[in-house]
């Protein structure tokens, strides 16, 4: 251990991750919620894949997204978890620097593609709203590939420096990261040079893509409440609310704690490590637990598919 703290590197080939610093005790109860969250988000995604593959009346533009996000969310909380719980249950701190910047990358790239899903879903939302006779001749099936498509390559491109500019600094301080995952801030606070360019360029992606992202939705829910607003009875105007309920929550579940947790990391000094830490972690997890609640409860096809499945097995 005492190796982890020399100052004698410019480049570590390995980074040591301290999980919930101040916190080290009790990372085996800390790894209970976390553990059990990871499950239920497993199985919650899963179910709803399984239940859209299987049932063909789903096989439209919304739930085509909704596969997406699914899958989206099983593969950025399993960028972050197992290795948390490595460190949790067997003090597996160590981390290769390569493995560091591939983690890095993928937490980043799926989550600014996870922001993409949502504003693809608002479009959808508009169009069925505000265009409900086209909406079957607007979103086919190839311009909802050509979606995916294009959220996966901006998600990509844009989240490629991260890793990049990380490679170039030289790291020699410290290999130790006080944190549970290979963050980009968490990772080039270490650099021993000046970093401004990849602290700007985070700022930059945050507020360009979060900042387009959430201008696209607020234009599609204007354009989707006047429609509404011009329905003509009180039920007919809730019927038709209701059908974006389940997008508005996961609308909330993202971005409330995404910007608290990246605006904490960058300005929160005031706020202790381990709290930071703490957030951060449990934030990867918000999402994808919460998406296949939240769509399992409110999208009545999915609730009566599980229904009949749970039915069927009784009998």
């Amino acid at each position: 251990m005492s190796d982890f703290n020399t100052t004698d590197f410019t480049n570590p080939s390995t980074f040591i991750l301290l999980g919930i610093p101040g916190l080290e005790a009790a990372h085996i109860w800390i790894s209970i919620p976390f553990c059990a969250m990871y499950v239920i988000g497993v199985l919650g995604n899963f179910t709803i894949l399984f239940i859209v593959k299987r049932e063909p009346s789903l096989h439209g533009p919304m739930f085509y997204f909704l596969c997406m996000l699914a899958i989206n969310d099983l593969v950025l909380s399993t960028s972050t978890l197992p290795k948390m719980l490595s460190i949790f249950w067997f003090n597996s701190r160590e981390i290769s620097f390569s493995a560091c910047l591939t983690q890095m990358y993928f937490i980043h790239c799926f989550s600014t593609m996870e922001s993409g899903i949502l504003v693809a879903m608002a479009f959808d939302r508009y169009v069925a709203i505000c265009h409900p006779l086209r909406h079957s001749t607007i979103l086919t099936n190839s311009v909802v590939a050509k979606i995916g498509l294009a959220v996966m390559l901006r998600s990509g491109i844009l989240t490629l420096p991260y890793p990049f500019l990380a490679r170039r600094w030289p790291y020699c301080r410290t290999n130790i990261i006080p944190h549970s995952y290979c963050g980009h801030i968490a990772v080039i606070n270490l650099a021993c040079a000046d970093s401004c360019i990849s602290s700007y360029y985070g700022l930059f992606y945050l507020f360009s893509v979060i900042g387009m992202d959430i201008f696209f939705i607020s234009v599609s829910y204007t354009q989707i409440l006047r429609a509404i607003f011009c329905l003509p009875t009180k039920d007919a105007r809730l019927k038709t609310f209701g059908t974006c309920v389940s997008h508005l929550c996961a609308i909330l579940a993202l971005y409330i704690p995404d910007l608290f947790s990246s605006l904490t990391q960058r300005f929160g000094r005031n706020v202790p490590v381990n709290l930071r830490v703490l957030i951060a972690s449990v934030y990867r997890l918000v999402p994808p637990v919460l998406h296949p609640i939240i769509y399992g409860v409110r999208t009545k096809q999915i609730r009566d598919m599980l229904l009949q499945i749970f039915t069927h097995k009784e009998t």
